[in-house]
């Protein structure tokens, strides 16, 4: 299966909540209300030191993916 970088996920026990899941390396769950991660990876010091350098960048990446796929049902 070839999964999409980013997914949407929805909860109905967390209505007020945004979830965006990063599907590559590395792996999280942002909530975009609050930008609370939740890594799906286990890191030593050489991966903790690249994925410092890469936070900032995957968060405005699925800001953008959301706020893309949000004007996407707009349209419809």
């Amino acid at each position: 299966m070839n999964l999409p970088k980013f997914l949407l996920g929805d909860n109905t026990d967390c209505k007020d909540d945004i979830f965006v899941i990063h599907t590559e390396f590395p792996r999280f769950i942002i909530n975009l209300v609050d930008d609370e991660i939740e890594w799906l990876e286990d890191f030593d010091g050489e991966d903790q030191e690249e994925l410092e350098t890469q936070v900032a960048v995957l968060i405005e990446q699925s800001s953008e993916f959301y706020d893309r796929e949000m004007e996407r049902y707009k349209e419809e």
